[in-house]
């Protein structure tokens, strides 16, 4: 099996929140694999990676860091694959992170997702890589269908809730 989704994250701290990402991988069936990197303690394995990742399979990485999150970036800046920033609320309530990932150059693009908001990253992979794979697609309109079929049934059991005022 190869890897079409790397996960990189700069510290293993983050995997609490990067787990996500990975348990909507593996439900879609989509193979991953999941790394620590830093862009400050490590630039050297970093931009071995980014350089290598389309050559071994990579189709969408997904680069977390917290605080000065320049990771997301240094490795937009050494691949043509689609990046997928995912700021860890480590100081400043994470928005440290999501301007030092969001903000980025003309011509250096970082889709970015919400402030540990890593099920989207995945969920952002999954559509990507599904433009090109209708089995991939079909599964990502299925996951979205259910979310839907989720809604309606918390409004029926919000319905549940009497009182003596509700309209509803």
């Amino acid at each position: 099996m190869q890897a079409q989704v790397s996960i990189i994250m700069g510290s293993t701290s983050d995997w609490p929140v990067m787990q996500k990402t990975a348990d909507f991988l593996n439900e879609m069936q989509i193979p991953f694999e999941v790394n620590a990197l830093s862009a400050h303690r490590t630039p050297e394995q970093v931009e071995e990676f980014a350089k290598n990742a389309k050559k071994n399979g990579i189709k969408v990485i997904i680069a977390a860091a917290g605080m000065a999150a320049h990771l997301p970036g240094v490795i937009a800046a050494m691949t043509p694959l689609p990046v997928i920033g995912v700021p860890i609320k480590a100081s400043l309530d994470g928005m440290d992170a999501l301007l030092a990932i969001v903000q980025m150059p003309p011509g250096i693009p970082v889709a970015t997702v919400g402030i540990n908001g890593s099920l989207n990253a995945g969920i952002l992979a999954a559509q990507i890589i599904g433009a090109g794979d209708d089995l991939i697609f079909n599964k990502t309109v299925e996951y979205k269908e259910n979310l839907k079929k989720k809604i309606a049934k918390a409004n029926e059991d919000l319905s549940a809730h009497q009182f003596e005022y509700r309209t509803n």
